[in-house]
């Protein structure tokens, strides 16, 4: 049985910075690539980065790069997305991911076959 624990939603102001975390029970993450995704009102999921097993190179949606940094600890089983600069139209459910493979497609790491959280609301908005 496996269990997502995300924290880090909440509201931020536009411009300013925030961390996701996503604790993850149940599934070794070690051969695991990794993601975070996320889903704004009225449009569809769209992934965001991904981060790889082994060297952990990780890939990044052109609207976040250089502003979103994904990382992982396979020793406390986390995954973490650092968000700078946030803009009001990043206001989504964020949501992270476990791949049941190593590598990443992109930026994109997993599919409904793979393990998701249940989602954490992020608001940018002054």
């Amino acid at each position: 049985q496996y269990q997502f624990v995300e924290s880090g939603g909440g509201l931020v102001q536009p411009g300013g910075s925030h961390i996701l975390s996503c604790r993850v029970y149940g599934i070794t993450l070690d051969y695991s690539a990794l993601g975070w995704f996320r889903q704004a009102p009225g449009k569809e999921r769209e992934g965001l980065a991904c981060i790889s097993s082994g060297v952990g190179s990780s890939y990044y949606r052109d609207s976040v790069k250089g502003r979103f940094t994904i990382s992982r600890d396979n020793a406390k089983g986390m995954l973490y997305l650092e968000m700078k600069n946030l803009e009001p139209d990043d206001t989504a459910v964020y949501y992270c991911a476990v791949h049941r493979g190593p590598d990443c497609s992109d930026y994109v790491c997993c599919d409904d076959t793979d393990f998701w959280a249940d989602g954490t609301l992020v608001t940018v908005s002054s």
